[in-house]
């Protein structure tokens, strides 16, 4: 019996042990993975909480006195922006630490691959912290989340505007007949798709015998567009190329059909939407789970971008004096083993995009803090919603546009 339990007691301990080893290798090779997962888990908590926090919170006192009478979708809101705000604080303090870390010798750079287990804990106290703040903090924290959530949306977009480019100019450099008929055909089948969904717009959120001219402006807004990007992608004084003015075309009607679909559950022109008056629970956790991989895909592509944060590059030491004596080479060699490796991204920026990401999570999960009262559980439903998408892909093409044109009005400087 004895050595039964001794024998049990030895195999808990390996197995926690190898457990532990497991969890510090994957975090030291892939510290994003984790972070990801972390910030997965507070999108989760958030939704789990604005679906069943409403009752416990209607009995805490700081929180119900905020109103004379508060109704339920208020609880599920504020739940959502506590947890959000514990998850913003957590993030934008390992951003403000991480400033300055510039090679893997920063002890800072151990706080940010190692110590999961204290980070974990620190995050959890911080999000249960945020439900004894006032509730004046949580209603300033909403209003700033719009406006962080606006910043978030504009690095998706100067993401995806330098992705485009990179992927043209990746292709044209290869100077093979193979791969400029790979850039027709890709941007033909993105042209085609964008007017067969513009069509499907038209069908869907304009139904006839409704005035639905809201909906009518913004299809033919997005049209117009999508001609304008043709027209100066092919103007002879524009360096420009089809494939880019393809891919942010389709990108911009699916930014209108996202913003269309958002609208109301009972609005008339929602002719997609408008015979649902509930959703099912698994066609919220789709809803859901999407919009957690485009956060999480942004904040990680985001932050790891060296493009604004820039590393600094190592020298090769060595180049310019080929002929060195043995021992020369084995003190060169030491040197460069004992050279601090610079970090491959800015850490303080991926936290900072992190920070961004849970301000526009919270309100995609309150529909801006308006839809959970006008569409009951629905996910980012509701007119703040459909203005945000409108807008954005109208932000998407005037930054297409200005990234066709500025090297025409400045040619001094580089773009």
């Amino acid at each position: 019996m004895w050595a039964a339990s001794c024998l049990a007691s030895c195999c808990a301990a390996c197995a926690c042990e190898a457990c532990r080893s497991v969890v510090g290798g994957i975090s030291r090779r892939s510290a994003r993975i984790a972070y990801c997962g972390l910030f997965a888990l507070s999108l989760i908590v958030s939704w789990v909480l604005r679906e069943v926090a409403a009752p416990l919170m209607e009995k805490i006192p700081w929180i119900n006195h905020f109103y004379k009478t508060p109704d339920r979708e208020w609880f599920e809101t504020d739940a959502v922006l506590r947890v959000s705000l514990g998850n913003f604080l957590f993030f934008t303090i390992l951003a403000a630490m991480m400033v300055g870390v510039k090679d893997q010798k920063d002890p800072r750079d151990r706080v940010h691959h190692g110590g999961w287990m204290a980070k974990i804990f620190c995050w959890c106290i911080l999000v249960f912290l945020m439900f004894f703040v006032p509730n004046g903090v949580v209603s300033f924290y909403e209003g700033v989340s719009k406006f962080g959530s606006g910043l978030f949306l504009l690095v998706q977009v100067v993401l995806l505007l330098d992705f485009v480019h990179g992927w043209n100019d990746n292709w044209v450099r290869k100077d093979e007949q193979f791969w400029y008929l790979a850039l027709l055909i890709v941007s033909l089948f993105c042209y085609v798709a964008t007017f067969s969904f513009s069509g499907l717009l038209f069908h869907w959120f304009t139904p006839s015998g409704h005035d639905c001219g809201l909906n009518m402006f913004f299809i033919i807004m997005t049209l117009i567009l999508v001609f304008v990007f043709a027209i100066i992608a092919l103007h002879p004084t524009v360096n420009g190329s089809l494939l880019p003015a393809s891919v942010i075309s389709l990108y911009c009607t699916y930014l209108c059909y996202s913003g269309l679909s958002s609208e109301p559950r009972d609005y008339e022109c929602n002719g997609l939407h408008n015979h649902a008056k509930a959703v099912s629970t698994g066609s919220m956790t789709l809803g859901l789970l999407t919009t957690v991989l485009s956060v999480v895909y942004s904040a990680v592509r985001a932050g790891s971008s060296t493009t604004l944060l820039s590393p600094p590059s190592s020298p090769r030491a060595g180049s310019d004096k080929p002929l060195l004596s043995f021992e020369k080479m084995e003190q060169q060699e030491d040197s460069k083993k004992d050279a601090p490796r610079p970090v491959s991204y800015s850490y303080s920026f991926f936290h900072l995009i992190f920070s961004l990401a849970s301000m526009y999570s919270a309100m995609l999960l309150t529909g801006w803090s308006t839809s959970v009262g006008e569409s009951g559980k629905l996910v980012d439903v509701g007119w703040s919603s459909v203005w945000v998408r409108i807008v954005t892909g109208w932000a998407t093409a005037a930054l297409f546009i200005w990234s066709l044109v500025a090297p025409i009005l400045f040619p001094e400087r580089e773009f």
